[in-house]
């Protein structure tokens, strides 16, 4: 629900100015794919990565939002596009603050995925597919979350019972099943120094 009583209040210092100081161009790395396929571990080897070089950027991991800001969501598919609203919402503010941004989500919804990179200016938006297949994913099942889905003790499960819209143009696509941890991460940077959001070493 809007409020007719606020105001929007331009700042005096601006993102292109907060990044600058930072030598560096401000972006989302938004990554996506199944329960269980490696986003959460590639985003933080791709952080620790960044940190090495001097970046500044910051990891927004979803099973860690849920346990604040997002709390009060479940999983159906109102309460996921709702996580993802509100996500693409705070990845927006780390933007304008000039970080390298990181989103580790299921994000099973393409059209979720373009509301978040709709919220962003051309180019900020880095739509990253870890690409695992299901049955690799199911054998990691860190969580042991597939082995209850299957089980029928958890409902609208990405994969299971409850859709995921596979990425057809993604920025990055990495395949955690043909390369390592690292290589994976490696790529990821690459791009990034590629496309001129963080300077080479």
């Amino acid at each position: 629900m809007k409020t007719e009583n606020t105001v929007w209040h331009d700042q005096q210092v601006t993102k292109a100015q907060r990044a600058a100081l930072k030598d560096q161009k401000p972006c989302l790395l938004w990554y996506t794919g199944l329960s269980g396929s490696g986003k959460s571990t590639v985003a933080n080897a791709v952080d620790a990565l960044l940190f090495e070089r001097g970046c500044h950027s910051y990891l927004l991991d979803g099973d860690n939002v849920r346990h604040g800001l997002n709390g009060d969501l479940g999983f159906s598919d109102e309460d996921r596009i709702e996580n993802i609203r509100r996500i693409s919402q705070v990845a927006k503010l780390f933007i304008d603050s000039g970080l390298v941004v990181s989103t580790a989500f299921i994000s099973p919804f393409a059209s979720d995925r373009a509301m978040a990179k709709a919220m962003l200016e051309k180019g900020e938006f880095i739509e990253v597919y870890i690409d695992t297949p299901i049955s690799i994913c199911e054998q990691r099942d860190p969580k042991g979350l597939y082995k209850k889905a299957r089980a029928g003790e958890i409902k609208d499960f990405t994969g299971i019972d409850s859709n995921y819209d596979v990425p057809q143009s993604p920025e990055i696509h990495v395949k955690t099943d043909e390369k390592s941890i690292l290589e994976c991460a490696q790529q990821i940077v690459e791009h990034l120094v590629e496309q001129g959001f963080i300077s080479k070493k």
